[in-house]
């Protein structure tokens, strides 16, 4: 079994569901007293929230690459960034260290094109959703058509990240709102909608839809069990 190196507290929260995730995959496969070989390097979310805000990428990138190098130094056999919005620089911190990252978005855009969708809502951090980091590359790879809330609507999805989720604060009137703007992109055309931030599946499920939800907490999770146990 691989060591999965995971670059966590962004936010804690949905880290542990990561760590949750990792653990209960082992031992679905292997049984018995099975648990996964794993790294954790976990940032201050409260420093990467205000440097985020504050459009201070390149100071974000050096402590991502920091934060890899310390897993790959402590023993990872790869890197999970446990986060979609800080695979801006996913591309920079590969380019760093020997071991693979595992891209969340190549990740997601497999598991989608396994169902044959082509047209994908991608909710998120108003950083994924309106930068080219993310949907560009789903766009490239896959030959995917990417479709966003609108202008207020992107507002509202970020706020209820940052003020509610990633404070562990699950409110069914943000729900509701999340699946109103779910509600939306279906009448635009989504065939599947991507959860692009991983706290977002501890507030909608896919009983909440109609169409399919690509979690990319339990994608990337899984897909880091798949990995650490190829041979």
């Amino acid at each position: 079994m691989k060591t999965i190196g995971l670059i966590g507290g962004m936010s804690w929260e949905s880290s542990a569901e990561y760590y949750k995730i990792i653990n209960e995959t082992v031992k679905e496969k292997l049984g018995k007293l099975h648990s996964a070989k794993s790294l954790m390097y976990s940032v201050d979310f409260e420093e990467i929230e205000k440097l985020q805000h504050q459009g201070d990428w390149n100071k974000l990138t050096k402590i991502m690459i920091k934060a890899a190098q310390n897993l790959e130094k402590g023993g990872a056999d790869f890197v999970l960034i446990c986060t979609n919005t800080m695979h801006k620089m996913a591309k920079d911190v590969q380019a760093n260290i020997k071991i693979p990252l595992l891209h969340m978005a190549d990740l997601t855009g497999k598991q989608i094109q396994k169902q044959g969708l082509t047209k994908i809502g991608l909710l998120g951090t108003k950083f994924t959703m309106e930068e080219e980091f993310y949907k560009g590359r789903l766009i490239n790879n896959f030959g995917m058509k990417i479709i966003t809330p609108n202008k207020e609507e992107r507002q509202i999805v970020h706020n209820i990240i940052y003020n509610e989720l990633c404070l562990g604060k699950i409110n069914e009137s943000s729900k509701q709102k999340y699946i109103e703007i779910i509600n939306n992109l279906i009448k635009n055309g989504a065939e599947g909608i991507i959860l692009g931030c991983t706290e977002i599946p501890l507030l909608v499920k896919q009983k909440d839809v109609t169409i399919p939800l690509f979690d990319t907490t339990t994608i990337h999770a899984k897909s880091a069990v798949e990995y650490a146990l190829k041979e």
